[in-house]
């Protein structure tokens, strides 16, 4: 088959432990084996089977990916792995680490390049399917002409079927050599796969025409008398086989190439996603000069330019400049945003605007598109429990087949004696027989959902997480970060007799801008905005927990609760006081200012809700949940927040450590529970829902302890997230039926005589197809 997996460097012993594998000590190593030779899930299931017999040795064998992800313990090395799985007939290897690239490459290199991609020169998957293309259009050629001499009696001149044995020969020897030889390895290690059924089914159809034609009398009757009856010529076409040998051989070699193209359109997302990243990079110097190195070179704490147009070579923070970037091609985020200095800028995306300097903060396999990827291909490799049922079957299908086919041949002899029916039968047991689409119905929708996933910034974290977003009724949000943007907004001024706005923010802003406080920063910026440059305080103390005070302008000012006020002997009057209560009513802070003694004002500050978070909250409710507002902020700016976005359940006045208990309550109450946030607080609370939603924005805590990362800090994104599980989950089991009912019902029928040996071949052929093609209706979810 061909390989559609990407190759990604691997880890060897001091690889993290893999969620998606099967279970390990806790001391084991890891590494991803690419596996060569797997033709259907039996080779799979057999692989996975040997490996699992080694001592201290846990392993899962994908078909569709080719990859065997494998936990192992210290009596056990890699090329003990290697050789286990070569014994078994089959080939493996660890995928090789990409070379960095040599930057600024002549345009005759790239052309170069470029010509020997197009004739061949290309990856090995490339290379393997142009030669099943050869052997496929080489096989149609000589096979159609027999079809047709052996199907339409006015074609059949004089001694015709040795015409038909010249062109079947070659096709059934060479055009399926391939699961000639793929059989008789098998055969070599005691075991049978869908191979062994093709290259028995069509050697069996040859060799029966083979004697047929020397031995029998459709060969000697031809010599003798040219077949120059009419009735003689249809009995030579009804005891000849060659068109079912060629027929099927050339049907079962398309099948494996639009499967393997439809495998390779399977895994795009995933090779694309790894090949998002920019290749070079100038660094800018101690100096002041530019060197332009492979992206790979970057280290942390470098700092390199990025052009307009250019890709940023890594996660990094901007220290000059300021531009728009663009990430659609890695969250499918469409409009671009403003980045200036001190923003956080992510590997991969494009700069949109002026010229940037970025210092690395992450590289390698630390930054957010490696970690992506990783993520992806985690989830490509693992293995829902449905599809591990359907490999234990695989593992036992074609066995079972091949006694299927002897009895049907032992049957048909016993109750007919009629032995051409009989081994029509028989044959065609063995032929529309196909464990493929058994194996290929999970791993082919996970590697579509996975990667369309990916392009829109949702990554799923393994095939056990589908089963969840199918159950969940109730979906917790985390309020700060993830309904609202977590950063505080000035609102507004409310100022006493005697005292203007103007004069207030010009004495209170100095001291909230000397402050570090997200609440002090948000009012900073509002007076900075409406009066101009601020002042500078002639002293400034900060009073945790309370507020700020000191001396700006020559007056004793005092910012912050009313318990600070009190404590100098401040009495907040009841205009004020009424105004502070009203505008906590309506889901703001507020924060007193005083100053020589009296209280001149409130100002306000709230942490924005975000405008997709209405929408989002519309779109789940659309899918069947129940939308609860989780927050540690007082019930009143919950209740505000709430109304703004349309959640009628609201849990507020939470501390940290009791979000979980929150989850569990309404776990508790029955529901299936999914929970969105972003912060540290919230990672446990992710832990213990039913389905945790981690905004990539958040923190690394967070997204670690989700199901599902949402890259994008758009809420609408979690609802995405669900409807797309929710689609892979049901393409899963759509296959899942498909396959199963396929063989259910096609072998009954072959056995019953009912198919002719030759549409048998062309159903299995195209039975994984269909799952495959099944599989990438998913590309194109929105």
């Amino acid at each position: 088959m061909t390989s559609t997996a990407p190759e990604t460097p691997v880890t060897d012993g001091s690889a993290a432990p893999d969620a998606s594998a099967a279970p390990d000590t806790p001391d084991a190593s890891h590494v991803e084996l690419t596996i060569g030779g797997m033709t259907c899930a039996s080779c799979a299931a057999r692989v996975e089977k040997k490996l699992n017999r080694m001592e201290g040795v846990t392993a899962t064998v994908n078909f569709a990916t080719e990859k065997a992800k494998v936990a192992y313990g210290s009596g056990v090395g890699i090329a003990d792995l290697i050789a286990t799985v070569e014994r078994t007939g089959y080939t493996a290897e660890q995928p090789p680490p990409p070379e960095p690239e040599e930057p600024q490459r002549s345009a005759a290199d790239a052309t170069t390049a470029e010509d020997g991609g197009a004739s061949g020169g290309g990856t090995p998957q490339d290379a393997e399917l142009a030669a099943l293309r050869q052997r496929l259009l080489v096989s149609l050629v000589l096979s159609v002409p027999v079809v047709l001499l052996a199907m339409v009696p006015a074609l059949q001149f004089d001694n015709w079927q040795w015409l038909s044995l010249t062109l079947a020969a070659p096709v059934v020897v060479w055009g399926a050599l391939p699961f000639h030889r793929a059989a008789w390895t098998n055969a070599r290690h005691g075991a049978a796969t869908m191979d062994t059924l093709v290259s028995v089914g069509t050697l069996a159809a040859f060799g029966w025409s083979l004697w047929a034609l020397f031995l029998g009398d459709a060969g000697m009757t031809g010599m003798r008398h040219g077949f120059d009856v009419a009735g003689s010529r249809a009995d030579a076409a009804s005891t000849i086989y060659l068109e079912v040998a060629a027929g099927v051989t050339t049907f079962i070699l398309l099948g494996r190439y639009l499967e393997a193209k439809a495998k390779r359109r399977a895994g795009a997302a995933l090779r694309a996603l790894l090949e998002l990243g920019a290749k070079d990079v100038a660094v800018l110097r101690p100096d002041g000069r530019e060197e332009r190195i492979p992206a790979a070179r970057l280290a942390v704490g470098d700092r390199f330019v990025v052009r307009p147009g250019e890709k940023i070579a890594t996660d990094g923070t901007v220290v000059e400049g300021s531009s728009a970037v663009d990430a659609a091609l890695l969250t499918g985020e469409s409009v671009p945003a403003d980045v200036t200095v001190g923003d956080g800028v992510t590997g991969a995306t494009v700069n949109a605007g002026g010229r940037l300097v970025v210092e690395a903060t992450r590289v390698g396999a630390d930054t957010q598109l490696a970690r992506m990827a990783k993520l992806v291909e985690d989830a490509q490799n693992g293995k829902a429990e449905v599809q591990r049922l359907a490999d234990r079957i695989s593992g036992i299908f074609v066995p079972v087949v091949l006694l299927i086919s002897v009895g049907t041949l032992v049957a048909w002899l016993l109750a007919t004696n009629d032995i051409t029916a009989a081994f029509t039968a028989a044959v065609a047991v063995l032929i529309i027989a196909c464990p493929c689409a058994l194996g290929l119905a999970t791993p082919t929708a996970l590697m579509v959902g996975t990667g369309r996933g990916a392009q829109l910034g949702i990554l799923i974290k393994g095939p056990e997480v589908l089963e969840s977003t199918r159950r969940v009724d109730t979906v917790v949000l985390d309020k700060t970060g993830t309904v609202t943007t977590g950063r505080m907004a000035f609102q507004g001024v409310i100022t006493a007799e005697g005292t203007t706005e103007a004069e207030l923010l010009r004495l209170a802003g100095p001291l909230e801008h000397a402050s570090e406080h997200p609440v002090a920063r948000a009012i900073a910026a509002g007076a900075a905005e409406r009066t101009g440059p601020l002042l500078v305080p002639e002293s400034f103390e900060n009073v945790p927990g309370l507020g700020v005070r000191g001396v700006v302008d020559g007056h004793e000012v005092v910012v912050g609760r009313e318990k600070l006020l009190a404590e100098h002997s401040v009495t907040v009057p009841e205009r004020l006081a009424e105004a502070k209560a009203a505008a906590e009513a309506e889901g703001r802070t507020t924060v007193l200012v005083a100053w020589d003694g009296a209280a001149r004002g409130v100002l306000t500050v709230a942490d924005t809700v975000k405008e997709s978070s209405a929408a989002a909250v519309a779109e789940l409710r659309r899918l069947g949940l129940t939308p609860v507002l989780l927050t540690g902020d007082n019930r009143a700016v919950a209740e505000a927040v709430a109304r703004a976005v349309g959640i009628d359940e609201v849990v507020a006045e939470v501390l940290p450590e009791d979000k979980v208990d929150a989850v569990r309550r309404l776990q508790g109450e029955g529901r299936t529970v999914a929970m969105v946030g972003d912060g540290v607080n919230d990672a446990a609370a992710l832990a213990t829902a039913d389905l945790g939603l981690a905004m990539g924005t958040g923190t690394d805590a967070a997204i670690e302890a989700g199901d599902l990362t949402l890259v994008r800090g758009d809420l609408r994104v979690a609802a995405d997230a669900i409807r797309l599980a929710r689609r892979t989950l049901a393409t899963i089991k759509g296959n899942l039926g498909w396959a199963f009912g396929y063989n259910l019902a096609a072998l009954p029928l072959a056995a019953a005589g009912l198919l002719n040996p030759m549409i048998a071949g062309a159903a299995m052929a195209f039975s994984s197809v269909f799952v495959v093609t099944n599989s990438l209706r998913l590309r194109r979810f929105n």
